[in-house]
Formats: structure tokens, sequence, C-alpha cells
């Protein structure tokens, strides 16, 4: 294979894509819009499923160091009522490896390794049907030419107008996630609360999520249902006035839940958006897209899962050497589309169901994909 390859964006689907590229001796360019690999903190931790995110990274080659790195202990998943009542308190059994976590930072770190990154190239445009290839056009004002550009670029991908004029819309919910450290030695309860894994509480249309992550740290998650402006009189970069806007509206609820929003310190807004449910294009000759840029969904454990498999398997049918390079890369896509709109009904759903008016209706969410023990 001679083809000249661009992937835009170092997430999970773009650096899966490159590195098993890279396994099979293909070389590919990735296009990262950060500075530098600590240029922003990475995120929480991810679940990593047995025949997705899993079989993603054994195509790679990594899964004994995915094996090493991860903690099958962050399966566990403790359920409360808003009053504290413990409604639910699964834990892994000592071989259970369905969906063990790993932190965001480690698996981008893993998946890099020997891949030569280009740091700080933003992306502005995709422009195919060149007479020499597909056109990237920098913000910096470059443009370089490529046979196959692969859009993994995220919710707002800059790669997605040259083959869909669909945006992602707006849920409904809204996020607020801010962050704990050290709590086993700063926050002794709080890390008792939590356990080893998550901890979900919900309410009537709102909810609180938190999940530990290697070193003692801790994400907490505030999900409601509000219109997107409805911070409009509130200045989201003052934390003590988000902190209180967020007790008031969790008002009633246990003190020890409430205290993972006491004692966060930094709060980020974070709406969620979606895709279409079905979402496809009629296809580009020299660009696809893979992860949150095909098929943005609600971030209820598929999303990576699926951006690491497809970035996994493309790479796989071009690495084989086909006489029809843009052949494969539509069949690829026509096996990407079914299974991501799977995915994406079953996690739209769920959504609905998790912030709710009837709580009893997130808790049998729960039940449907990890029954009590």
């Amino acid at each position: 294979m001679r083809q000249r390859i661009a992937v835009v964006g170092g997430g999970p689907a773009g650096l899966a894509f490159a590195r098993v590229l890279h396994r099979h001796g293909h070389p590919v360019t990735v296009l990262e819009r950060d500075r530098a690999p600590d240029a922003r903190p990475p995120g929480g931790t991810l679940d990593l499923h047995e025949g997705l995110g899993q079989l993603a990274m054994d195509k790679a080659g990594l899964l004994a160091e995915f094996r090493a790195l991860s903690r099958p202990e962050g399966q566990a998943m403790r359920v409360l009522d808003t009053d504290g009542t413990v409604l639910r308190d699964w834990r892994p059994g000592p071989d259970d490896r369905a969906n063990p976590e790993i932190d965001r930072g480690q698996l981008r770190d893993l998946l890099r390794g020997p891949l030569d990154v280009r740091w700080g190239q933003g992306v502005a445009e995709v422009a195919p049907g060149g007479r020499d290839g597909v056109r990237v056009h920098f913000e910096d004002g470059r443009r370089e030419t490529f046979d196959l550009v692969v859009g993994a670029d995220g919710a707002w991908s800059r790669t997605r107008p040259a083959v869909s004029s669909v945006t992602p819309h707006y849920t409904g919910v809204t996020a607020i996630e801010t962050s704990l450290d050290d709590v086993d030695t700063r926050h002794r309860e709080l890390a008792r609360l939590v356990g080893d894994g998550s901890l979900a509480v919900y309410g009537v249309n709102r909810a609180i999520v938190a999940q530990r992550g290697s070193g003692g740290h801790v994400k907490v998650h505030a999900q409601f249902r509000a219109p997107l402006d409805w911070h409009r009189h509130l200045d989201l970069a003052d934390a003590g006035a988000v902190r209180s806007i967020l007790l008031a509206l969790f008002d009633g609820w246990t003190a020890p839940v409430l205290d993972l929003l006491r004692h966060g310190t930094a709060f980020v807004h974070r709406p969620l958006y979606v895709l279409p449910v079905s979402h496809t294009w009629t296809h580009v000759p020299g660009v696809t897209l893979l992860g949150d840029a095909a098929h943005l969904m609600p971030p209820l454990g598929a999303g990576a899962n699926l951006a690491l498999l497809e970035g996994a398997e493309l790479a796989e049918s071009l690495a084989a050497g086909p006489a029809d390079p843009d052949r494969a890369v539509r069949a690829f896509e026509e096996r990407m589309w079914a299974r991501a709109g799977r995915w994406a009904r079953i996690t739209a759903a769920g959504l609905e169901r998790l912030v709710s008016p009837d709580p009893a209706a997130a808790l049998a969410v729960f039940d449907q994909v990890q029954p009590s023990r």
C-alpha cells in the first residue's frame, strides 16, 4: 500500500487506526490540534468491553499491556436512592474482565507509543475531489494533500463537512463535571462511598454520578434536564456560584452525596450533544469518519469502544492491501453504520431513562446491564 494517509485527531479512534497501520508496517500521518500530549487534562476513565475496545487493543498488539494497566475492580457499581439508601451494590468477581477501567491518559499513551504525532496541527477544512488527492487546509494557512483523510476529530469535527452537512443537536441533558483528588487521604468518607468503581444516584430529571480513576482521583458529574441557555445569568467560571446552583438543584439529597459537589473546586459545563441515530452519508472518495465524528451518542460507555474498534478495523482493511482501497473504505462504512446505529438507539433510550421523571426507570437500566448478584 503506497497511499498517503492522514488521520485527523489523536483520540482513541485516530490512535487505534494509526497504531494498527503502524503494526502492519504502513505509515500514517496523525494530525492533532493540541500542541502537546499534556496540553489539557486527558479526561476521566473508560471501560473497554470484550468484543469492542479490548478487541481493538488485541488488533493493535496491546492487549497484554492494557490488562496490566487496567483496573478490573473499577467495574464495581453502587446505586443509591437520594436519601442514601443503597439500592444496588454490584462488585465484579476475581476473574471478571468484561469491562475493566483504564484512565484516558493511560490509554492514549499506550496507543501513541512509537507513533509520530504532529502536534499543534489544527485542521480548518478538508476538501476532497482535487486532482492530486484530498486537500487538508490547516488553521495556519498551510495546505497538504493526501490520498485518504480519516476524520477522527470528535463531536465538532472539521472533517465531517466534507461528507455530511449534519451537525450535533442538544439532547436536553446538561452535565456539570468536577473532580476530587487524593480522596483516600483527603476525603476518606467519600472514598468509601464511591468504592472501587462508580456511584450513581438518580432523582427526578437529575442524577449525580461519581467514578474513580487511578491515583485516588474521582470524577463527579451532576446531570439534569434544562434548556441549553439555562446558565445565561450565571458566570460558569465562578466556582462558588456554580456550586451554589448545583446544591440548590439537588436540595434534599443526602449530605454525603452532596459533599461530592461541595468539595469540587472547579466545574466544567458539558451539555450533551448527539448526532442523529441513523447518521450516514453518501460515500466521498478519499474521506471517511470514525468515532464521535461519525456517530456522536450519549456518553454511556459505547462511544470510545466503538471508536477504538472502528479505527482498528479500518486499518486492518487497508493494511490487507486491497486492489481498490476506496472500495474497502466503502465496505467499512456500511459495517460501521449498521453497528453504530444499533448502539446509538440503545444509548439514546438509555439517556432518556437515566435522566427521567421516574428514577425507577434508571434503576431498571442498571439491572438490565448488570444484574445484581
